[in-house]
């Protein structure tokens, strides 16, 4: 997610952020694990909070009033674009754009392959 026109004083407060982040896991039904946030001097946060389906994160730059948020779950317990909402409301985002990601086809596609017989070529490093 992008988030701008927000509330810069939330953007540079650990505590708002946690409560932001934890109250959107909830509220989309997630299971919260953990949480760990680093404030950055003079600002800026970074911060994840854990869910057992995957995480949430976030990185602000209050000096724009700008933040990017990731909303990243496995399953279908959980409804990520309630969490979005709750996010954009309670950095009190002007302007918000969410992109959808689905992860994982790869990894099914190799195991059909291998499941059919097929060799599997693995990729090499570029160094």
């Amino acid at each position: 997610m992008e988030l701008e026109g927000c509330d810069r004083n939330v953007l540079n407060d650990v505590d708002a952020l946690r409560k932001a982040l934890m109250t959107a896991a909830n509220l989309a039904g997630a299971t919260v694990l953990g949480d760990s946030f680093h404030r950055f001097s003079p600002h800026g946060i970074s911060g994840v909070v854990v869910i057992a389906e995957s995480h949430l994160f976030v990185h602000t730059w209050p000096e724009y009033g700008y933040a990017a948020a990731d909303i990243f779950t496995c399953g279908t317990s959980v409804q990520p674009e309630v969490a979005a909402e709750k996010l954009v409301e309670l950095l009190g985002a002007e302007k918000h754009t969410v992109m959808e990601i689905e992860r994982g086809k790869a990894a099914v596609a190799r195991k059909s392959i291998a499941e059919n017989g097929h060799p599997i070529i693995e990729p090499t490093s570029v160094r």
